[in-house]
């Protein structure tokens, strides 16, 4: 059964645990990151049903962080938005500094349990949303659209399999394990980014008008998230390039796991890679995740078998993540192997680190070369609108006060901040209960039973500008 929350007034000191939990699809109530226990009860917004709404006044009335010098405008408020843009890291992230804690969290769990009710502590926290760590998958947008531009499908498939592997790294800021908040139900994210070698236009701009991010060019990467569902945690996502006539769908919901002195987080889901006017889908999987040496400084380890296919052309690629034995071997591995149809043996091959540096071979001609090297690979940053301009489900917006608190290394405004935000979410679900509504998603849509699809995406409001599959795509290299 899930864990009940410390009761903080039964506890000596020492051991208080901050609340916050992993994200789970278990769990009778709910997986937010707080726990159960009311603080300061956030009186209903006057319009009623959407969570969002609620969230955002009950983060109006959270007071200031601690002492810590941070970012200010010129009218001497905190700039939230220089706060987001701050990848510093502060001291928050040492678990030696907070062993009674870790050890007192760890004399109430057994290995196999779901850890959705398990309060962990506020300073594993990361300054950020899932939804746009989910972004970060994109920091290298030149990766992705270079996919369009390879001539041959196999090419193709190797550079999809390139920006695959690529993106992982840029997704984690920090080599101590950190946690993004659990987006709340109705939260969204969007952004964009610039390409190499495109100047950004400032002047007689033209703009899309239209899809996940309407005041980008179609020069530009944009991309949308959205939390869609609650039970179990979904995020849905998507992205896309106008010029490139690229687009990328994907949905994913995290269930984790106490393995001992680790934490097992299963990532399930899907996402697809669209060639518009090429007439190729290339559907992938994502590989499970690991929180390691939780009782001392934590790091992240991926691990799992995932596959990417190409159903038009008939190339799959399997990719193994492997983790590190328990004696000896190196972290971060990465085997891929990318095979062509019925063949038994590969056409190309890669191995390395999926945080540092891949080498692939295509076999048929033993030319070797670099996948991707993380050293040589500049993550470009990504385009937010200002969080004054953000509606107030914008995962910015939503999630600022916590920032600014983790960022003033201030754990009780942290928490404090997320117990209203969540406790507004809980009123929020209680109305609609009680008034028998059903959430309603912004922009996502439910496909099937299991799947979900964004509402307007670019293979809808284009038509394609040539027939599938050339006769020369279907050469072999």
């Amino acid at each position: 059964m899930p864990l009940s929350p410390i009761d903080s007034a039964r506890q000596p000191m020492s051991l208080l645990v901050p609340d916050t939990s992993y994200s789970s699809s278990e769990g009778e109530e709910d997986f937010y990151d707080a726990d159960e226990e009311p603080n300061t009860h956030t009186d209903p917004a006057p319009s009623g049903s959407r969570a969002c709404s609620a969230a955002s006044a009950a983060e109006d009335a959270s007071p200031s962080p601690g002492p810590v010098d941070l970012p200010r405008t010129r009218d001497g408020e905190i700039d939230y938005d220089a706060l987001y843009e701050d990848d510093s890291d502060s001291d928050l992230g040492s678990m030696e500094n907070h062993g009674s804690v870790v050890t007192h969290l760890l004399s109430q769990v057994k290995i196999g349990m779901d850890l959705t009710k398990v309060v962990l502590p506020t300073f594993i926290l990361e300054r950020r949303s899932l939804l746009e760590m989910y972004a970060d998958s994109f920091a290298h947008p030149d990766q992705f659209v270079k996919i369009v531009d390879m001539p041959t499908p196999r090419e193709r498939m190797v550079q999809v399999v390139r920006w695959y592997l690529s993106s992982y790294h840029a997704g984690r800021k920090s080599q101590v394990a950190k946690k993004p908040y659990n987006p709340i139900l109705g939260e969204v994210f969007r952004c964009h980014w610039d390409l190499d070698g495109v100047e950004p236009v400032t002047e007689n701009r033209e703009e899309v008008g239209d899809g996940p991010v309407p005041w980008c060019s179609p020069d530009q990467l944009s991309f949308v998230a959205e939390q869609v569902s609650h039970h179990p945690p979904i995020s849905a996502f998507y992205a896309e390039h106008v010029n490139k006539r690229i687009q990328f769908e994907a949905y994913v919901w995290t269930k984790s796991k106490f393995l001992g002195l680790s934490i097992g987080v299963h990532n399930i889901g899907k996402g697809v890679v669209t060639l518009l006017d090429l007439g190729e889908e290339y559907t992938l999987t994502f590989p499970n995740g690991y929180g390691r040496s939780i009782l001392t400084v934590p790091w992240i380890e991926l691990g799992g078998s995932v596959v990417l296919e190409c159903v038009q052309t008939g190339l799959r690629a399997n990719v193994e993540f492997l983790t590190k034995p328990f004696y000896g071997g190196k972290k971060h591995r990465v085997t891929c192997e990318v095979f062509a149809g019925t063949e038994k043996k590969p056409f190309y091959s890669a191995q390395g680190e999926w945080n540092s540096r891949m080498e692939g071979r295509w076999n048929e001609t033993g030319r070797t070369e670099v996948v991707f090297d993380v050293t040589a690979m500049k993550a470009r940053r990504k385009r937010v609108a200002p969080i004054s301009r953000q509606p107030a489900n914008e995962s910015r917006h939503v999630w600022r006060h916590v920032t600014a608190a983790l960022r003033a290394a201030d754990t009780d405004a942290a928490t404090a901040a997320k117990r209203r935000l969540e406790q507004a979410q809980r009123d929020a679900a209680k109305r609609r209960l009680d008034n028998e509504e059903a959430w309603s998603t912004q922009l996502f849509s439910r496909k099937g039973e299991d799947e979900w699809e964004y509402n307007t995406p670019l293979r809808k409001r284009i038509e394609p500008k040539s027939t599938p599959l050339r006769a020369a795509d279907t050469e072999t290299r």
